[in-house]
């Protein structure tokens, strides 16, 4: 019998239908706060997202047909994701930093048969519908360049469907990085991705009230599905600003929230945080940057045993997690751990000849689990080097400690390579924050004339301070030795971050060492 026939038989139910699923349970209770206060119930997210389904399985989104969303962080968005997955599409996100020529293209190599747009992405639909090629668009809401998709599926009836995808097809394709070059995609299978949301969080709240700060498109998203299929809730905001965030948990209860670092360290620093009510946070999750050990015990101390650390990959999904009684637990160096594996994942660090390597030393982490991708979009060379005998090769360096903590001391291809052995970014990173006059910082390397690495530090002076390169390089020489003190020092008033929160080192770089 076919995958398909296997569906209809009711062999698998997607993550949609299973949020539908609850939805439908309690379809009088709040499910989405937006931006603006707008409250949508759970029966009316429901609606919302069956009529469109309907509207675009009628205009042909089907089972391997791919539908594209350029989108911000609105209730639009998440109607959009769910109503293509529903039809049997495959959903790409367009992310904020990328160039509109590199969504083109990435919209012609996933043979996009449609484009859907949101209120917070119509001048970057308008830039993009002046490139050649682009495919129909459809916008949610009313635009000035397309047909409003929404208006017309609101005067269809809310029927059912489902039964249409299969757990070895792709509920999305997600690319990786975008700022420069043509980023990679990485396919994730329904039926992976469906364990996932099913997954339930130590402390998230109960009910579950989710604050996205963060963009959907990246890892917030899948907090919000959670949230939704475990009978609970979600507040959005259109971005990461502290003084709104504080503001937001107290005013809408919110008990959940995901944070990379350095916006941690923000909501840490902002003047606010004393005076605001947290009495209903629950739990911060945090990852997809290295933690600073100093900056979490701070967090720990400020906001009491909430903190959650996250270790994962797009290609791996959820690896490790340490808790909030594992906030402490460092290794050499004082370097803090990224927790020990979660069910159901198997941890190895390995070095470049394939040796498992013993407790302590370091290797590439390597990683088997249920929830791996299904391999690179039409890269097979590419998924062979990194899928390999059911593993998968992170490209991150670490190392497990006797009690299967795991610590990741960096990316191999984020080393710095300079003259007497091996810098590794995170580390220093890390050192440089506990020196009382750096506020935030970020290290990366940059070749020279003659194409010799050397070692530069942006950092964000804190109040009253004024570091000098003499000062830091005797105080990571002391520490760390000669090797680690940066060459170059540049104060800055703040760390760009990339649309999804990260440290924009290439941006640093063209500006401070081009």
């Amino acid at each position: 019998m076919s995958q398909r026939d296997d569906t209809k038989d009711g062999g698998f139910s997607s993550y949609v239908e299973a949020v539908l699923e609850t939805l439908s349970e309690g379809p009088g209770r709040p499910a989405v706060t937006t931006a603006e206060g707008r409250v949508i119930g759970a029966g009316e997210l429901r609606d919302q997202v069956l009529r469109l389904a309907g509207e675009l399985a009628e205009r042909g989104v089907a089972r391997g047909t791919t539908v594209t969303l350029l989108t911000g962080n609105t209730a639009e968005a998440v109607v959009a994701r769910y109503a293509a997955n529903l039809a049997g599409a495959r959903v790409v996100g367009l992310y904020e930093g990328m160039s509109p020529p590199v969504m083109a293209h990435i919209m012609d190599s996933v043979e996009c048969s449609l484009l859907l747009v949101d209120d917070r992405r119509h001048d970057t639909a308008e830039e993009l519908l002046k490139i050649a090629g682009v495919p129909p668009v459809l916008s949610l809401g009313p635009s000035g360049f397309a047909e409003d998709v929404l208006a017309v599926a609101a005067r269809r009836p809310a029927r059912p469907m489902g039964g249409l995808v299969g757990p070895d097809d792709d509920w999305c394709v997600r690319h990786t990085g975008g700022t420069t070059g043509i980023p990679k995609g990485i396919r994730s299978s329904h039926g992976s991705y469906r364990s996932g949301v099913d997954h339930r969080f130590a402390d998230a709240g109960d009910p579950q009230r989710f604050l996205a700060c963060t963009a959907l498109a990246h890892l917030a998203g899948l907090f919000v599905d959670m949230a939704l299929r475990q009978g609970g809730s979600v507040v959005l905001r259109d971005g990461f600003e502290p003084g709104d965030v504080l503001a937001t948990i107290e005013r809408e209860r919110v008990t959940h929230t995901w944070l990379l670092p350095p916006m941690l360290y923000r909501l840490l620093d902002h003047p606010d945080l004393p005076g605001t009510d947290l009495s209903s946070l629950s739990r911060i999750s945090y990852g997809g940057t290295a933690a600073s050990a100093a900056r979490l015990r701070q967090a720990a101390d400020v906001l009491g045993p909430v903190l959650y650390g996250l270790y994962g990959q797009a290609e791996a999904q959820h690896i490790t997690e340490a808790g909030p009684a594992e906030q402490k637990v460092t290794g050499s160096g004082g370097q803090l751990t990224v927790g020990r594996a979660v069910p159901g994942v198997e941890i190895a660090i390995r070095d470049a000849e394939g040796t498992t390597l013993s407790p302590g030393e370091r290797g590439e982490v390597q990683v088997r689990t249920p929830h791996v991708m299904s391999g690179y979009w039409k890269q097979p060379e590419l998924t062979a080097e990194v899928l390999r005998d059911g593993w998968v090769h992170t490209g991150d360096v670490g190392y497990l400690d006797e009690d299967g903590y795991l610590y990741i001391v960096d990316r191999i291809k984020d080393m710095i390579v300079v003259v007497g052995g091996h810098v590794y970014p995170t580390e220093l990173e890390e050192l440089l924050l506990s020196h009382p006059a750096v506020a935030r910082c970020a290290v990366f390397g940059s070749r020279d004339e003659e194409s010799v690495e050397h070692v530069h530090a942006a950092v964000v002076p804190a109040a009253g301070q004024r570091p000098s390169l003499e000062e830091i390089r005797d105080f990571v020489t002391a520490r760390k030795g000669r090797l680690y003190a940066p060459g170059a020092l540049h104060l800055v008033s703040d760390i760009p971050l990339t649309a999804a929160g990260k440290p924009d080192k290439r941006l640093l770089r063209e500006r401070l060492a081009g």
